[in-house]
């Protein structure tokens, strides 16, 4: 957004956003959103927004907007100095991965992820001893240190396609267990999803249990998005029961039955 004044920015925010965001608001933010612009410009930097951000900073400050995969190929692109990334920590670490030579900020300090959080560099390597050859498919929602011990990284968008690409009949999907399912719903695999770890009784992890039953063909993690697990059938059926001719969109890190009970599923860009 390109202003000469803090009045400026506010009549232009005003003028996109009043249908949506709370006009006290929009005077609050036209200060900062004008001072971020100056110092982009200031400071040769590109600033990447995802779809997940406030409004009033979605439509003002981001020279880019979408997923996370998409906005780390086009920092990949930019020739600015800094690339500041508006989303969570393994966002800006898929930046800083495609764009080595790059400065990545990332504005929030503790900008946490649920999905990344859940699982470890340790955990894939045994699950690589326990399931030796087997791919590792990891979504992109990981930390750098558990995508290095990953095969082939993918997206929701393309996480079907990525599974069926592989010369395996069996993979190891990590680590959002309800994007697994998802997936193994489409492609017609039979998942089991492994359990959390277990504290002994002096404080120790115990090893990843090992699975008995051998009649399967993908085998998923127990991560789940904090927020997309919320999300019921018993909540589509009340909005249905309100808005009778509502369109219900649903990410597939939603569980299999939210999903199956929306209209659509996809990702944040598809959505």
């Amino acid at each position: 957004m390109q202003a000469q004044s803090v009045q400026e920015t506010y009549e232009l925010m005003r003028e996109k956003l009043h249908q949506v965001v709370p006009d006290v608001e929009l005077q609050i933010k036209a200060e900062l959103v004008y001072e971020i612009n100056r110092l982009k410009e200031e400071k040769n930097a590109i600033i990447l927004g995802h779809n997940y951000m406030e409004p009033a900073l979605f439509h003002t400050i981001p020279d880019f907007v979408g997923d996370s995969l998409a906005l780390s190929r086009m920092a990949a692109q930019t020739d600015k100095d800094i690339i500041v990334f508006c989303g969570v920590e393994f966002m800006a670490e898929t930046a800083k991965i495609l764009n080595p030579e790059k400065t990545v900020l990332l504005p929030a300090e503790h900008a946490g992820c649920s999905l990344a959080a859940s699982i470890t560099a340790e955990d894939v390597r045994e699950l690589k001893a326990q399931f030796p050859g087997v791919p590792v498919v990891t979504y992109v929602n990981t930390y750098a240190d558990v995508k290095a011990e990953t095969d082939i990284c993918c997206t929701s968008g393309n996480a079907v396609a990525v599974v069926e690409s592989l010369d395996s009949d069996t993979v190891i999907f990590l680590p959002d267990e309800y994007l697994a399912k998802n997936v193994a719903q489409e492609t017609g695999k039979r998942i089991i999803v492994s359990p959390a770890r277990k504290n002994g009784a002096n404080g120790a992890t115990s090893q990843i249990q090992l699975f008995e039953d051998g009649d399967f063909q993908m085998i998923g993690w127990h991560g789940r998005c904090e927020v997309h697990e919320k999300f019921t059938v018993q909540d589509i059926t009340a909005v249905r029961a309100q808005f009778p001719d509502v369109e219900i969109l649903a990410h597939p890190e939603c569980s299999p039955e939210v999903v199956a009970a929306a209209d659509f599923s996809g990702s944040t860009t598809a959505m």
